[in-house]
C-alpha cells in the first residue's frame, strides 16, 4: 500500500529537517487557516504530478497502474515543497500535524488528486 511505501519517505523527510517552524498562528480562524495551508498544499501537489507525467513508466491509458510506486519515486523530487507544506500545517495548526497531515489525509487522497491534474494538463 502507498502508505507503507511512504513510510520511509517519512523518515527521508524527518532526517532532511523541515525550514525553521514560527510559532503557531491561533488568531486566524480554521477557515482562514485551512485556506492560508492550502497555499503550499498545491505546489506539492503539482510537482508530484508533473515528476509522475514525465516518468517513463506512467501509463496515460491506464493512469492507476503503478501509480503507488510512481508518488513514492516522486516525493524525493519535491522535498523542498513538501517541507514547506509541513512547516505551514506545523505553524498554522501546531507542531506534528504537518507530518500528520501528510502522512494521512494528504496521502490518501492524493492518487486520485494527480490522476486529475495530469488528465487536466493533457487537455
Amino acid at each position: 500500500m502507498i502508505l507503507s511505501k511512504l513510510a520511509a519517505a517519512s523518515l527521508i523527510l524527518a532526517a532532511a529537517g523541515a525550514p525553521g517552524i514560527d510559532a503557531p498562528v491561533v488568531q486566524l480562524s480554521m477557515q482562514q487557516k485551512n485556506a492560508a495551508a492550502q497555499v503550499y498544499v498545491r505546489p506539492v501537489t503539482e510537482c508530484i504530478a508533473r515528476s509522475i507525467a514525465s516518468d517513463p513508466r506512467f501509463r496515460r491509458e491506464d493512469p492507476a497502474a503503478n501509480l503507488g510506486g510512481l508518488i513514492v519515486d516522486a516525493v524525493p523530487h519535491c522535498l523542498k515543497p513538501v517541507h514547506a507544506m509541513i512547516a505551514a500545517y506545523d505553524r498554522y495548526f501546531g507542531e506534528g500535524t504537518g507530518e500528520e497531515f501528510f502522512m494521512g489525509p494528504y496521502l490518501d487522497i492524493l492518487p486520485n488528486i494527480v490522476v486529475k491534474t495530469i488528465r487536466a494538463g493533457a487537455d
